[in-house]
């Protein structure tokens, strides 16, 4: 946390290696050792891919960044690697949006969207965490979603932006107020928390964005006699240091020494900008522009931030029209040169993920461009182009169960593969089922697990379809929940947990249940709708899904479909043609196959029971509590709109809930705002 790490990967597993895990694990590292920098890991679900991996990372002694598709696989990826390898630094990178809606323009209806969010400050921590060990530890390993292409500023100038105190050295506590100041710390003397500073006579109080701790200075006039940490609740001191580094509380900094340049950049594009729409004789844009960046400029001069300040990164970041953007692989970079490893989890699908990414925020930023909401410069605060993000890996590896033709040929097909599980449990047995009656049969399906203590994924088509089959399960008296993409970060992760821990028994869910997830008490798998060609049911889609019932024993398989579709046959034969082989291994070397049995680990983030999470739907509870009592008149027309729109997003997810009370209680209030 406080000084530079030179800790080496120490890996501790009660697993050693078996089947073809060893020989996989060796060709992956003579691999990289002998300069093949794409190789792919073949491995069928349950085969030990995570530990492979792990395996390879002790071995080269190399920090390494995973990406994942999703952020309920990058939380499970982050929770094993961090039981792997518990002295080092284990960190977790995802969008820390719990909603997010981005800044948009609708030509067609004249309707401008305003950026809104709802940020996940136990996130945001993770992220600022993940940075600040990338700039003191080589001993690092990142689990990431394929967020981490996008722009998230320069790491030299977020290296630059440090406080380093030593405990007996002579400091102006003015001076340091002010640098905590620039590093984006408020002030919070009646509310201490992440990323806030306080002073209490001779001490001052720091809370560190991207620590669980809090710092104690204690002063003796101008001397700092003393450095602790301490709890931010107790106050209790945990630990006396020699010495600290304070790093940034937020991702995007500015050095105050180059604003009156940059400003004059910004100012004369602006011109240029104005200039251009007059010409056109838009004068509407031309007008809307120079007041939106006016005040963006005004904000900055002042507080040193202002809500959008992405947009106008190329400028303080130094870089050109067109330039890449700063990511968290440019952290990797910055710290380790070429000497790092990128793994590319599930890529059959991250990859296209990273590849589709930049188009789809090109189309947005053009439109806001064209009509005068934005400078062209935020054309480059973005996602890497997908040829930007190939030349940004000096080594990668490519896992997958069914590595896509993309991987295979830019590897040179040099694969490892990983067949066997070292349980000896085959795949799933496959049985087809006609849709007439399926949610009636799923039900007797589902109880005789329920009977065995076994667990069942449902998967669907649509969100819509996994929450109306959850409610309707649910009035059967049967102990089911949904997971969908809507359902908030670190809530997929404990969803997942209290499956394990048989508080449901069924998850529904739609193309979350597939790739990686590791549930060992699930035994049946039922797809609906399986003969609907398509993403969701591809060849690829279907084998993914069904080995979420490859970790159990009596792992099976239901497909409910009227006919037989191509995908459907290859996915079979292919599961088919890996049960024999691994049957026919366990045959050879007299293997019985087992059940696994794993522990549930630790959660993402500690929660405290007794505390609970200080936002339901998106809204502070303490809001919700005195809702009756807030008076429109107190508010400024535009906090007026922002609640009426947090409570109407409130409202519809209470009503999906099932929570009519709740969501009356916030229609009525949307009324009373609406008509005041």
């Amino acid at each position: 946390m406080w000084y530079t790490n030179r800790m080496r990967f120490k890996l501790e597993s009660p697993y050693k290696p078996t089947g073809d895990q060893p020989k996989a694990i060796e060709q992956l590292v003579e691999g990289l050792r002998s300069g093949i920098n794409e190789q792919v890991l073949l491995g069928v679900t349950g085969s030990g891919k995570t530990f492979s991996i792990a395996c390879v990372i002790e071995k080269l002694q190399i920090p390494t960044l995973v990406i994942s598709h999703n952020k309920t696989l990058a939380g499970q990826l982050y929770q094993e690697l961090r039981d792997f390898f518990p002295e080092n630094g284990v960190s977790y990178f995802v969008s820390y949006y719990d909603y997010y809606q981005p800044e948009a323009y609708i030509p067609r209806t004249d309707t401008y969207i305003e950026k809104e969010t709802d940020i996940n400050k136990e996130i945001d921590k993770l992220r600022l965490r993940a940075t600040t060990n990338l700039m003191t530890r080589n001993d690092v390993i990142t689990v990431a979603s394929v967020s981490c292409i996008y722009n998230i500023g320069s790491p030299l100038e977020y290296g630059n932006f440090i406080l380093g105190l030593e405990a007996g050295k002579t400091y102006e506590r003015q001076a340091i107020a002010r640098r905590l100041i620039e590093l984006q710390y408020e002030r919070g003397d009646y509310g201490f928390h992440r990323g806030t500073w306080r002073v209490r006579g001779d001490t001052l109080d720091i809370f560190p964005a991207y620590e669980d701790v809090a710092v104690r200075l204690e002063f003796d006039g101008i001397i700092l006699k003393k450095i602790s940490t301490l709890d931010p609740v107790s106050g209790k001191v945990i630990e006396v240091l020699p010495g600290i580094v304070i790093y940034p509380a937020k991702h995007y900094m500015m050095d105050p020494l180059k604003q009156k340049g940059v400003f004059g950049q910004i100012r004369e594009d602006l011109r240029k900008q104005v200039q251009a729409f007059k010409d056109q004789g838009k004068l509407l844009e031309a007008n809307r522009i120079e007041k939106r960046v006016t005040y963006d400029l005004e904000m900055i001069e002042e507080v040193g931030y202002v809500n959008g300040i992405e947009n106008y990164s190329r400028y303080f970041d130094g870089r050109n029209p067109g330039d890449a953007p700063y990511t968290l692989i440019d952290y990797y970079k910055h710290s380790y040169g070429d000497n790092f490893l990128i793994v590319v989890d599930e890529s059959h699908i991250t990859i296209p993920q990273i590849g589709g990414m930049y188009n789809g925020d090109r189309a947005r930023k053009q439109t806001l461009i064209d009509f005068g909401f934005r400078l062209e410069s935020a054309y480059d605060n973005r996602p890497l182009r997908f040829e930007e993000f190939l030349r940004r890996m000096p080594k990668a590896l490519y896992t997958s169960a069914t590595p896509a033709p993309w991987e295979l040929t830019r590897t040179n097909k040099h694969i490892a593969q990983q067949l066997i599980r070292p349980t000896g449990i085959p795949d799933p047995e496959i049985e087809i089922k006609p849709t007439e009656g399926q949610i009636q049969d799923l039900i007797t399906e589902i109880g005789k697990r329920v009977e065995k203590n076994q667990r069942t994924l449902v998967t669907t088509l649509t969100k819509r379809m996994a929450e109306d089959l959850s409610a309707y399960l649910k009035e059967k008296g049967i102990k089911v929940h949904y997971l969908h993409s809507e359902v908030n970060t670190l809530d997929r992760t404990d969803i997942l947990d209290e499956l394990r821990r048989g508080e449901y028994d069924v998850l529904v869910g739609i193309n979350l249940l597939r790739e990686g997830l590791d549930l060992p008490e699930v035994s049946l798998v039922a797809i609906l709708d399986a003969d609907k060609e398509g993403f969701l049911r591809s060849e690829t889609s279907l084998i993914q899904t069904m080995g979420r019932a490859a970790r159990h024993l009596e792992g099976k398989v239901i497909m409910y479909a009227d006919h037989t579709t191509g995908s459907m046959q290859r996915a079979i034969s292919e599961v088919e043609r890996r049960r024999t082989y691994q049957r026919e291994y366990n045959k050879k070397h007299n293997i019985i196959p087992k059940s696994i049995q794993k522990p549930i680990r630790e959660k993402l983030v500690e929660r405290d029971e007794k505390d609970p999470e200080p936002m339901l739907y998106g809204i502070e509870r303490e809001v919700i509590q005195n809702l009756e009592d807030l008076s429109p008149d107190e508010l400024t027309p535009r906090d007026r709109k922002n609640l009426i729109l947090k409570l109407r997003r409130a409202m519809n997810a209470a009503a999906r809930d099932l929570n009519f009370e709740l969501a009356t209680k916030f229609r009525d209030r949307i009324r009373q705002l609406e008509l005041t």
